[in-house]
């Protein structure tokens, strides 16, 4: 890796762990831009696995509510398995700059759709029905482009939950992927011990940011950070879907 991949990642890795420090989420989605921009996509996926995991798992630990969480909506996250191994296969079979493009598009849109703040509010009698499809959707664009984000956020956010429910919720999703995700990437061999080693190796970045993130995290708005967050979300988008060009 050239200087500037290896400070574009270190950036990347930091600047995701301070925006999860500062609203507990978004780590993958934020970090995965600026990594295939600097290594590829089939080396950005596995290269974020590790602190992802970790990042979710100390938003798990502290936001509470798990049995109940996992009762609930145990029924999305076997689906969001199940679309997770078709989304593996289309990224070990398929060309990686239409993966890309794929990827680019979902951050762009789901970036615009987030800044537009919408209040939408889902009956619980579709909660069911609506979880099986969400969860598939969710772990077949996870598979193939690393993004954890949709249809399961915007579906979470609609039911309205309490904040450390929701939190947990999604936490659940990310955490779970992550892991269905290692162990099909090591299977199909893009998870190699140098990766794993890497991977380790931005903790230090990753971690400094969430300390920052947290320690501003009374201080600044989070509303301000969230827009400045999705905003940069939606610019990277776009230069994943220009990547070609440089």
């Amino acid at each position: 890796m050239d200087p500037s991949a290896i400070a574009l990642a270190t950036f990347g890795f930091a600047f995701a762990g301070f925006i999860k420090g500062l609203t507990g989420l978004g780590f993958s989605s934020t970090c995965l831009p600026f990594l295939v921009l600097a290594l590829g996509l089939k080396t950005a996926i596995p290269l974020v696995l590790l602190p992802s995991l970790a990042t979710n798992t100390s938003v798990m630990l502290d936001a509470g509510h798990f049995k109940e969480t996992l009762d609930r909506f145990w029924p999305m996250y076997l689906m969001t398995l199940a679309g997770l191994g078709v989304g593996l296969y289309f990224l070990v079979s398929f060309d990686e700059a239409g993966l890309v493009a794929v990827l680019g598009v979902v951050l762009m849109a789901y970036g615009a759709y987030a800044l537009t703040k919408p209040d939408l509010r889902l009956p619980s009698r579709f909660e069911k029905p609506l979880a099986l499809p969400s969860g598939l959707l969710t772990g077949v664009i996870n598979g193939c482009t690393g993004c954890q984000l949709v249809p399961s956020m915007p579906f979470l956010m609609a039911l309205h939950l309490e904040p450390n429910r929701f939190l947990q919720a999604i936490n659940i999703s990310f955490s779970l992927s992550s892991v269905f995700v290692a162990a099909g990437l090591a299977k199909f061999g893009l998870l190699t011990w140098k990766i794993v080693g890497l991977s380790l190796l931005s903790f230090m970045p990753v971690f400094a940011g969430i300390w920052l993130g947290s320690k501003l995290r009374r201080r600044l708005s989070v509303a301000a950070f969230r827009t400045a967050a999705l905003s940069v979300m939606v610019l990277l988008g776009a230069l994943l879907l220009l990547r070609p060009a440089f």
